[in-house]
């Protein structure tokens, strides 16, 4: 009897092993049929696509549909990255090598989820400076959303002069003025995607949560200001995305035709010139397209994004029609709820020489700046430096979105990431900017493999618990973690992820965000221009 036991267990455990690896079940799309795979309790679709491959003539054009197959394609892995030089100290290395072919994406789901469960969805844009990124890195597996019952979709925009490019033929080719923003206009297509396929694989079109981090989260901040954004998403998550105005700390984005600096057009001019084609008409743009895509490339990345030739984002009047802080402080934007903060050494660029010229710009809040950020008058030029340019650029925009959703009543949320694996903690004296990534896709065992200890991943799952809470309920507050309370410019409350666990609190660095938002306020943009009706 004892053996006949043992048979059965060691039975049971191979057809475990079998059912917790193998195929998952073919789903139907717009396009044809797919299956992908599963892995214990999860089932993913990969390298899907979304749109055509945007090479040759469909270079800089507006994603184009997908020809439908006979058959059942496979989707159990990822496809190609889009082009790009990776970056060698990037926070999320990819996992597939880069190609202009890119345009794909991928599903996780509940293993067995029935096509009529409509599970909420989130839809995750990766950052990367809008150079460099993918959704292949490891820590953006969407595993651990599935376990809880989420649907999570990832996908691939263009990037660099592929994705972002002004020229002025393609002005003048493009009738509808789809022009520079491709890589826009590329998430915008998987976005519309979802709402024409998820419902195949058990999701709920009417419950979208777009997030997305750095340029991703400046994407979902594009997403939340642009016309063609409308009725595609029903929440919104921002990790480190600004929102005042432009990645760069400029004023305004640049501009598709040359009429103010600067302008992607002259940039995309520049950018031919260097690579030996003149004019800017019918042939040179021909030419340009027909370059070997490692030409176009170049050497464009995060370290070298500042080169002449590269634009970037751009406001091209239909996809883009002004910075997001003009739609903000006009009272514009799509009305959802909102989840937004950033990180306690997050990312900032400044260059002053010294303390007389970093505080001079606050004018007569002056004496303020300096005793909210350097009240001892001995610290270090670059560190308080760096503090006021991360507070600039990322903390104080994070508080200035939460403020304008909640004086809307909109429930509107505000985090700061402030948790440091324990294994960097003598390296980094705050959380570096995207640090927070693996902890709320709870992918930290792949960040940090053997090193990895049970403090992280205790930070991980709560993290992970408060994404998916938001993505169900437009709540974040789970029941079973602290309460989030919703932000209010009165309480000034947020979520501190610290070493001591999720601490809701009055924001301790309210002093210096407020000197900060009084410099940022004084030199705001003109209103913007309204946004047509929601649909």
């Amino acid at each position: 009897m004892q053996a006949w036991k043992q048979v059965v267990i060691l039975g049971f455990a191979v057809l475990t092993a079998q059912v917790s690896f193998g195929q998952a079940g073919v789903v139907s799309i717009d396009t044809g049929k797919i299956q992908g795979a599963t892995q214990e309790s999860v089932e993913y679709f990969k390298g899907v696509p979304f749109a055509a491959a945007p090479v040759g003539d469909l270079r800089w054009r507006a994603p184009q549909p997908v020809n439908s197959w006979t058959g059942v394609r496979q989707a159990t892995a990822y496809s190609a990255d889009c082009m790009q030089v990776p970056f060698p100290s990037d926070a999320a290395p990819l996992g597939t090598a880069p190609a202009e072919d890119c345009l794909y994406l991928n599903v996780w789901r509940p293993a067995g989820t029935r096509a009529d469960a409509k599970l909420p969805v989130m839809f995750w844009i990766y950052g990367g400076g809008f150079v460099n990124g993918g959704s292949s890195p490891a820590v953006y597996d969407g595993s651990k959303f599935a376990e809880k019952g989420v649907i999570l979709v990832s996908a691939n925009y263009r990037l660099g002069r592929f994705g972002f490019f002004g020229f002025p033929e393609l002005t003048r080719e493009d009738a509808d003025g789809m022009v520079g923003n491709y890589g826009f206009m590329d998430q915008i297509a998987a976005l519309k995607w979802v709402q024409r396929n998820i419902a195949a694989f058990g999701g709920d079109a009417s419950k979208v949560t777009v997030f997305g981090e750095s340029a991703g989260g400046f994407s979902v901040s594009m997403l939340l200001t642009s016309p063609l954004a409308g009725g595609l998403f029903s929440q919104a998550i921002i990790e480190s995305g600004g929102g005042r105005t432009n990645l760069g700390g400029q004023r305004y984005l640049s501009t598709v035709v040359p009429n103010g600096p600067p302008s992607a057009e002259s940039a995309g001019v520049d950018f031919a010139k260097s690579v030996g084609v003149d004019g800017t008409g019918k042939d040179a743009l021909a030419a340009l397209r027909h370059l070997p895509a490692e030409k176009v490339l170049g050497n464009l990345n995060m370290a070298s994004m500042g080169q002449p030739g590269y634009s970037g984002p751009m406001i091209d009047g239909r996809v883009v029609v002004a910075d997001p802080q003009s739609i903000y402080l006009s009272g514009e934007g799509w009305r959802v709820p909102i989840m937004i903060g950033a990180n306690s050494l997050d990312i900032g660029f400044g260059f002053a020489p010294s303390k007389d010229a970093l505080f001079a710009p606050f004018g007569v809040n002056r004496d303020k700046a300096v005793a909210a950020y350097d009240p001892n008058g001995n610290g270090d030029l670059r560190a308080v430096q760096y503090s006021v340019a991360m507070d600039r650029m990322m903390v104080e925009p994070a508080r200035f979105v939460a403020s304008v959703f909640a004086s809307r009543g909109l429930p509107s949320y505000e985090y700061r990431f402030s948790y440091v694996a324990e294994s960097m903690r003598s390296k980094w004296p705050g959380a570096p900017h995207a640090t927070e990534i693996p902890f709320v896709f709870d992918t930290v065992s792949a960040k940090y493999g053997k090193d990895l200890t049970p403090s992280d991943e205790k930070i991980a799952q709560a993290m992970n618990s408060y994404w998916v809470a938001f993505a169900k309920t437009g709540d974040p507050s789970t029941g079973n973690t602290p309460a989030w309370p919703r932000y209010s410019p009165a309480s000034d409350m947020l979520m501190n992820f610290t070493a001591d666990g999720p601490i809701a609190e009055a924001d301790p660095w309210k002093p210096r965000l407020d000197v900060t938002a009084a410099y940022v306020s004084g030199s705001a943009p003109p209103p913007a221009p309204k946004l047509p009706p929601h649909p």
